[in-house]
């Protein structure tokens, strides 16, 4: 019986892990030029967490999460998003407490959604997110968005729209909630199932119904612009204006709502408008939850955030042809010839690694010509040749792989040597 990978997932290579690898390398440092240190939780936790933090009535409770109990009868999930589980370490650590506010974070880890896999979407995939607790500013909206704009960017990436909306504060929504109930209710029936249970739990999560999006009443549903009292009013021109200041460009769009209950205020997508991307065009998404930390049992606490797709993002890139300049190939290949040389290669490999060389050898008893092929499908840069003569004289020949080049160094010359030469 061969046992096959489960649907949904993927192995990431060699050849292509390196790209992985580079981007959230990107993500580190961008998040240390804003100041956003990294937090890692586990990847699973208390069912109840993400049923209060992410809502009972989101298709992730409903439809997507991966629950299971555990031989104590706990009810436990695979985190299916970020942005709970750091609220709860927020939480659980009394980081409320901390002087220096606001607590700015970052993560980046592997999330699980029972979800049908498509392009550029699995049932396990990886997030980077970021995440700044503890002031209601509209600075630091502006703030999470420049750092979403700068990482992508500093990628290359160039067909970007970004979308903005407000979703207001407790005020502003219920007014929505309502005018939203008072649309929908005449002709309910005509929805499906899920907007017709939605109707009166959650209204908003009608507007992003993958289902009804075509559903006329769909176009002529209220804006939650129209319902904004004076104060979310202001947060929002602030946030835009601060934007304006950032030279971010953005269209703001009233039907934007995001699938999780706890946003409200800001909320924002990024999309990739590059030919050949697909039919979902989403990258990233966020917006600003003030509830969510009260909701799982925490202090009245204001946060913003986002969470974008690693895989999405490699996708994007590929779209607009953009090649990651990721390092290939090693520094030094040690080829021997001669039982003596092939036993002293051992140590010497060892000190070229030491000295922070990429460096590898021979180990399957290759004839030299096997060795130099080697070599070359390793793309070495540099060639060190060592036979049982060159032992006897304290030297190796040393070949430039790319000028063709060689040249007799002594042994122990020879890290100074690749060292001059890099």
């Amino acid at each position: 019986m061969s046992v096959q990978i489960p649907r949904g997932t993927q192995d990431i290579l060699p050849g292509k892990v390196e790209y992985w690898q580079f981007v959230e390398q990107k993500a580190r440092e961008i998040c240390r030029a804003f100041n956003y240190k990294e937090i890692r939780t586990p990847m699973f936790e208390h069912t109840e967490l993400f049923q209060r933090g992410v809502g009972e009535t989101t298709d992730i409770v409903q439809k997507e999460m991966y629950t299971f109990k555990d031989r104590g009868d706990r009810s436990l999930t695979l985190r299916p998003e970020g942005t709970a589980a750091v609220g709860r370490s927020y939480v659980t650590h009394k980081m409320f407490g901390n002087p220096n506010q606001p607590t700015k974070l970052f993560y980046i880890g592997p999330m699980f959604r029972y979800e049908r896999p498509q392009a550029g979407r699995f049932r396990q995939f990886v997030q980077f997110g970021v995440e700044a607790l503890g002031v209601n500013d509209p600075a630091i909206d502006a703030e999470v968005l420049a750092l979403l704009m700068n990482f992508y960017q500093s990628l290359g990436l160039k067909k970007l729209k970004l979308v903005v909306n407000s979703l207001g504060d407790t005020e502003s929504r219920q007014a929505h909630r309502q005018a939203l109930i008072d649309h929908f209710s005449p002709r309910i029936g005509e929805f499906c199932s899920d907007c017709q249970n939605r109707l009166h739990k959650n209204p908003l999560r009608i507007l992003d119904c993958k289902k009804d999006r075509d559903h006329e009443l769909m176009n002529t549903a209220p804006s939650i612009l129209e319902y904004l009292n004076d104060y979310s009013k202001e947060y929002f021109e602030s946030v835009q204006q601060y934007l304006t200041d950032l030279d971010i460009e953005y269209v703001v769009d009233p039907t934007l709502v995001r699938g999780l209950d706890y946003y409200n205020h800001t909320a924002f997508e990024l999309m990739s408008e590059a030919d050949g991307f697909g039919a979902i065009t989403t990258l990233c998404g966020g917006g600003r939850y003030n509830g969510l930390i009260q909701e799982i049992g925490g202090p009245e606490t204001p946060g913003i955030g986002f969470a974008l797709s690693i895989e999405r993002l490699l996708s994007a890139l590929e779209a607009e042809n953009i090649e990651l300049p990721v390092e290939k190939g090693i520094d030094c290949y040690v080829v021997t010839l001669g039982d003596a040389a092939k036993a002293k290669s051992v140590a010497l490999v060892n000190k070229l690694r030491k000295a922070g060389f990429v460096a590898e050898k021979d180990y399957q008893d290759k004839k030299v010509k096997g060795q130099f092929k080697s070599a070359d499908r390793l793309e070495a840069k540099y060639v060190v040749v060592l036979g049982d003569d060159e032992l006897a004289k304290g030297v190796a020949n040393v070949k430039d792989m790319a000028l063709g080049e060689q040249e007799e160094v002594k042994l122990e010359e020879l890290v100074a040597y690749l060292e001059n030469k890099a």
